[in-house]
């Protein structure tokens, strides 16, 4: 970092490009291109496709908002389809009967870091001629048959702070498409390969020098971060499996879940939580309103009934999970929500 400041070159330069090469080396693709926020890399994904007006992109209505709305910013259509009970990921069963003659890609998110089912969207995708772009903003290193999420289709992911590694704030899309590729750096910086020549629409979506030296560091520690994730997740699941009205987390055979998120399921959520709360132990709730049950997308005429993600938005609820847990913590949180289970 006092490298970078020093340099006096703090915009995109070199630090972008080794970050770059390191991430791709990393999720195991040609191509990685850096830019300033995980909807920044949705959105430039979708246009590198040639996504717009009058395309169809279906996708997951049990996601942060940005996945839907990257869609939008191109002027195509969000289609939503309901998710898996289990992995709280998208049915790739519902998505077929989604599809229509306007349907231009597949948008599968890999939700709290486990990966959806590449195997079957990547067959839905070349049986249709589809464009498969995969939402992995929560899932830095996550797997499905031992191969890297972001590294099936055209890969987006974020770098913001919450998330499993982070360079302040930042994204980043990854692919083996040299086309895609040029045209993701092109839509990133104004439409241009070379400088003050403009071919398209563009945007300034660049991620500077600094944020790309923090990014460096981090991914160096990404796989310590995610053993330590997966470690308190397991430690939490030996410790509230069975308890009366809670659900763990599943981890599906054949993928590897990198727990952005450790998110359990109950029907008494608020009373839990407010309990915890009283007891000093903070939880999150992603997501409480399903996108297409948004006051926006309500005012778009959205009036779908996905009623899997809709039972989902009013049960999930995230403990800690962060790799700074100590033992002492987990048990603890393992113990309130034991005592929570007798006492109600």
């Amino acid at each position: 970092m006092s490298d970078v400041l020093r340099s006096g070159m703090i915009a995109q330069g070199q630090r972008v490009a080794d970050f770059e090469q390191a991430f791709a080396g990393y999720v195991g693709v040609d191509h990685a291109i850096a830019v300033n926020s995980g909807t920044a890399a949705l959105h430039a994904s979708l246009l590198a496709h040639g996504i717009g007006p009058g395309d169809e992109v279906i996708t997951s209505p049990f996601s942060f908002i940005a996945t839907a709305n990257s869609i939008m910013f191109t002027g195509a259509r969000p289609v939503f389809s309901d998710v898996d009970r289990d992995t709280f990921n998208l049915d790739p069963g519902q998505v077929c009967e989604k599809i229509t003659g306007r349907t231009k890609a597949i948008m599968p998110v890999h939700l709290y870091g486990h990966p959806a089912d590449m195997k079957a969207f990547v067959q839905i995708a070349e049986d249709n001629d589809l464009v498969l772009i995969e939402d992995a903003c929560q899932a830095h290193g996550a797997t499905f048959n031992g191969k890297k999420a972001g590294s099936f289709g055209t890969g987006s992911f974020s770098f913001y702070p919450t998330k499993n590694m982070t360079t302040s704030e930042g994204g980043m899309i990854t692919t083996d498409d040299e086309k895609i590729a040029k045209r993701a750096r092109m839509v990133r910086e104004h439409g241009s390969r070379q400088r003050y020549l403009h071919e398209m629409l563009g945007y300034n979506l660049r991620m500077t020098d600094i944020c790309a030296a923090i990014g460096l560091v981090q991914l160096q520690k990404l796989d310590s971060y995610t053993s330590a994730r997966q470690r308190n997740a397991q430690m939490l699941t030996e410790g509230l499996q069975g308890i009366e009205g809670i659900t763990c987390p599943v981890v599906r055979q054949g993928c590897t879940h990198v727990f952005h998120q450790y998110t359990i399921r109950t029907q008494y959520r608020d009373e839990l939580v407010s309990f915890l709360m009283d007891k000093g132990i903070g939880t999150g709730i992603y997501y409480p309103i399903p996108i297409h049950m948004q006051p926006y997308y309500q005012e778009l005429g959205y009036a779908d009934k996905l009623p899997v993600a809709e039972e989902l938005s009013r049960e999930v609820l995230s403990l800690p999970v962060h790799p700074q847990l100590t033992e002492e913590e987990i048990g603890y949180m393992i113990d309130t929500i034991r005592q929570w289970s007798v006492d109600r």
